[in-house]
């Protein structure tokens, strides 16, 4: 069984429809596909139709845009109960910050003598839940000022870069309560990515601070991941290990919306997505709440 629990669509900065995402995955050879659009459940219906007709059993799930410690963290959230009102609070509030900065990039995009305008990025964003800086970087990639989404983030839109503009994001502790309110079950999306971001590093491993996000519902971590060298994923594997955390693959798939992240070019072990969605099942009886089934498990 090939597993592959992180992917986005254009319901958020992906560039397939949910449908093709879905399409792609069966291509691909993958048994099982996690939609996982930031900070929105948009594409779960479409994906759903979609799945049934590929014969692809389809996870439900968001990356959540979260902070911890001053610095950025993803939460992929699985499962959870889309209706919950204090998440779809949270989640309204990080697309309001998304949809919000933009003119901001804007106004210094043109400053640095690009000649962008919101009908650019609203044409780049067509179809998705909320507008953000990856259809801005589309947007340039259009216009010829740069020559992918991964110059215009290092050139533009980066942390640092002259047009990069901060928003809200979640509480890390915050988010992970909310899953569990919500149903559902997290993972914390390429922890050692980014430079390490909040959550330690290959060089300073903090598997107390992982310890005690655990405490408050987490379930597991993303270990094989492209942001993650092999000596990262040894050491990743290890903390997964000593804390009894699940330990995800994922390929992070955008389709063309970022290189070197194909479907299935990292999977999940069987035996590990059982241990999540046995979690998952326990959590959605904690919550009392209705959520999303999975073909093949009891609930829902």
């Amino acid at each position: 069984m090939r597993i592959d629990l992180h992917t986005h669509s254009r319901a958020s900065d992906g560039t397939d429809t949910p449908t093709e995402l879905v399409r792609a995955a069966a291509a691909a050879g993958l048994d099982v596909v996690a939609i996982t659009d930031h900070d929105t459940a948009a594409g779960w219906a479409e994906a759903t139709r979609a799945a049934e007709a590929a014969g692809v059993q389809v996870v439900l799930g968001m990356e959540i845009s979260t902070r911890h410690r001053g610095r950025s963290v993803h939460l992929l959230g699985y499962l959870p109960d889309p209706t919950y009102p204090p998440l779809v609070e949270a989640l309204d509030r990080v697309l309001e910050g998304r949809e919000a900065r933009v003119p901001a990039m804007i106004e210094r995009l043109r400053g640095l003598g690009i000649d962008i305008t919101a009908e650019d990025v609203r044409r780049a964003s067509y179809g998705t839940a909320a507008t953000g800086r990856p259809h801005v970087a589309d947007a340039l990639v259009t216009l010829g000022a740069v020559v992918d989404r991964d110059e215009a983030f290092a050139t533009y839109l980066g942390w640092g870069k002259p047009a990069h503009i901060d928003r809200y994001a979640v509480p890390l502790v915050d988010a992970i309560r909310l899953i569990a309110e919500a149903g559902g079950v997290c993972v914390v999306a390429h922890p050692w990515g980014r430079g390490g971001l909040a959550l330690g590093g290959p060089g300073r491993a903090d598997e107390e601070a992982l310890s005690g996000l655990q405490e408050l519902g987490l379930a597991g971590i993303e270990v094989d991941h492209q942001d993650h060298d092999a000596a990262a994923r040894d050491r990743l594997r290890a903390v997964a290990r000593n804390l009894g955390l699940v330990a995800t693959g994922s390929s992070d798939y955008h389709g063309d919306g970022k290189n070197d992240h194909e479907l299935g070019c990292n999977t999940t072990d069987p035996e590990e997505y059982a241990r999540l969605l046995e979690l998952a099942r326990t959590a959605a009886q904690r919550s009392g709440r209705v959520t999303p089934a999975v073909p093949g498990r009891a609930g829902g």
